[in-house]
């Protein structure tokens, strides 16, 4: 696997922080929104999980929390 570049590491970090921020499925009635609504929060941990272990000092830059 390419290592990331910062430019890659700041467009995964707003797209993680863009779909967190998306509405709650309770605010929306539609089931396939739904299931794409737990699907994405479950990659979007996963990929903060991996943001975390492959950029260790970032963390202090950017403020970003530990998991």
């Amino acid at each position: 696997m390419k290592k990331m570049d910062q430019e890659g590491y700041v467009i995964m970090k707003q797209l993680v922080s863009d779909v967190q921020g998306a509405p709650y499925p309770n605010v929306i009635e539609n089931e396939l929104y739904k299931i794409w609504y737990e699907h994405a929060q479950q990659v979007a941990i996963q990929c903060l999980e991996y943001i975390d272990k492959t950029f260790p000092n970032q963390k202090d830059e950017d403020s970003l929390p530990k998991f």
